[in-house]
């Protein structure tokens, strides 16, 4: 049946290819040179859309630690302008730095290897995940073509199986994604960023080590902005909440001392440190005794000092009584106020609140209940 709606030379294709029959008799590709092809260009690269997309939801600074499987993925992230790495010490110290980092600009994000790098940071997202706090969990995975072949890499727990490390962030963040095909890359990202902003809860994101560098299509295009309604605090409760806190801290006796010291100096940080040194495991002694509480003390300040090593600005010092540690703080907070400061305070063993006392008493008397008749 034929039907004729004006005339077919007006809507006659450029090129006679489009639609029409092969001499074969098989129906030939569309080569029309109006639609356009999809090609990537040059940076329009994974690496590059992960970078762009941390900068877009506020992240400037990303925490890391160096493993040959996100080498080149770290390569793109520092190329981006206004995104800073943090090399730090162990995995540990830069989730713990990202979960900090999500605390006061509202997201965080860290960059770890395979593995050996993100089993070593599963403590800091777990404390991220029950605090609610939106951390961006990257790790540097296997090659694409390693999966399924049934090798054994190293990084692993010697199986071939590569899944022990997603398995393990299954349960202490609120969306996983394995993105080692770069056909869907761009959702899988996209969709794990949101849904930590959305949820305000970690996100693991395993990219594998030879994608981040590669060009593809959906890379090209300018992401569509994230649009999510912002949480906004109560300022009455906000303001409260910081009042109180810091009044507790004010008057706290048993401060908690911090690591990672070496970056804090290439930082330029100048924080002051305390370090309250009492020679063991107090608050354990308090529950049950023994000699496995007391530990070996090192030389703490000297060790400081080994971290600045002539670079960068620090001061160290130890002090044994009342009238030194007054002393040192006002040093600290005086004449030495542009640099790290760290103050080693000698305590006696025994020197414990009231409060810890009889908490041990209780968690004593809990963890020695026999166990109930069958």
């Amino acid at each position: 049946m034929d039907t004729a709606i004006g005339t077919l030379d007006s809507c006659k294709p450029s090129s006679n290819d489009v639609g029409c029959p092969a001499g074969n008799g098989a129906v030939s590709t569309v080569q029309d040179s109006h639609i356009p092809a999809m090609v990537a260009s040059p940076d329009a690269t994974l690496g590059r859309h992960i970078a762009r997309r941390l900068l877009e939801i506020g992240i400037e600074d990303v925490f890391s630690v160096p493993g040959d499987f996100n080498l080149t993925l770290l390569d793109h992230l520092i190329a981006e302008p206004g995104l800073n790495n943090i090399g730090c010490c162990n995995e540990l110290n830069a989730g713990y730095a990202a979960d900090g980092y999500a605390r006061a600009r509202g997201v965080g994000a860290f960059v770890v290897t395979f593995t050996v790098g993100g089993l070593s940071l599963l403590n800091a997202v777990a404390g991220a995940y029950s605090e609610n706090l939106p951390v961006i969990c990257i790790v540097g995975g296997p090659n694409t073509n390693d999966y399924g072949t049934n090798r054994i890499l190293h990084h692993t727990i010697g199986l071939p199986d590569f899944s022990q490390e997603f398995r393990c962030f299954q349960t202490v963040t609120c969306y996983q994604a394995l993105v080692n095909n770069l056909d869907d890359a761009h959702e899988q990202i996209d969709t794990a960023i949101s849904t930590a902003l959305k949820e305000s809860k970690p996100v693991y994101l395993s990219i594998s080590c030879n994608l981040p560098g590669i060009p593809h299509p959906t890379f090209s295009r300018e992401p569509i902005p994230f649009s999510l309604s912002p949480r906004l605090s109560n300022k009455r409760g906000l303001e409260a909440a910081v009042d109180a806190a810091a009044a507790f801290l004010n008057k706290a006796v048993k401060p908690v001392t911090a690591q990672d010291v070496s970056t804090m100096i290439t930082c330029d940080q100048k924080s002051i440190i305390f370090l309250i040194n009492n020679g063991g495991y107090t608050i354990e002694v308090e529950i049950h005794d023994g000699p496995y509480n007391v530990i070996k003390n090192w030389n703490y300040t000297a060790l400081v000092d080994a971290m600045c090593n002539g670079e960068g600005n620090c001061w160290t010092t130890k002090v044994r009584c009342e009238e030194e540690l007054i002393e040192a703080i006002e040093t600290a907070t005086g004449e030495k106020n542009d640099c790290l400061c760290f103050i080693e305070v000698f305590a006696h063993k025994d020197d414990t609140s009231k409060e810890l006392l009889e908490w041990g008493s209780r968690v004593s008397s809990a963890n020695s209940r026999p166990p109930n008749p069958q």
